[in-house]
């Protein structure tokens, strides 16, 4: 099965075989995947809220991130691509319990760098949380 077919395969479901330790700790629930966009939903935790109570920047930071990066696992290349920057703009706040949506897309891929967009909604797309771009390069897969 290709990465593309498991992540589709997942569709309405939490995404828990991702090969990432890490996504599987988010739980996201894949809400749409096709090769090089995905769109997961999260229910905001009690453990990812700030002291005053709203998702904390670090966990934004790292949802855009790990995001992104499951949107190159789903180009399903004999390549890793790692993190060079993430650049983030927060626009509100949610709460524990809350849905929120983080769609990506890729913005340009050349044959080492990749320029990607996550952005993360509320499910009605009437409030924007925040929007990340990053940069990735291109290395050899190694586990």
């Amino acid at each position: 099965m290709t990465p593309i077919e498991l992540l589709k395969s997942y569709k309405g479901k939490v995404f828990d075989n991702s090969p990432s330790p890490f996504t599987k700790w988010l739980a996201p629930t894949v809400i749409d995947a096709s090769e090089g966009r995905i769109v997961f939903e999260f229910t905001v935790r009690p453990e990812w809220l700030n002291p005053m109570h709203n998702i904390h920047g670090g966990v934004t930071a790292a949802i855009i991130d790990d995001v992104i990066g499951t949107m190159m696992f789903s180009l399903g290349e004999d390549s890793f691509y790692t993190t060079i920057n993430n650049t983030i703009d927060y626009f509100s706040v949610a709460k524990a319990g809350d849905k929120i949506t983080a769609e990506t897309q890729i913005i340009k891929k050349g044959k080492q760098f990749v320029h990607a967009e996550c952005e993360i909604w509320n499910p009605d797309h009437t409030r924007m949380i925040a929007r990340g771009t990053s940069n990735l390069f291109k290395t050899s897969l190694q586990k």
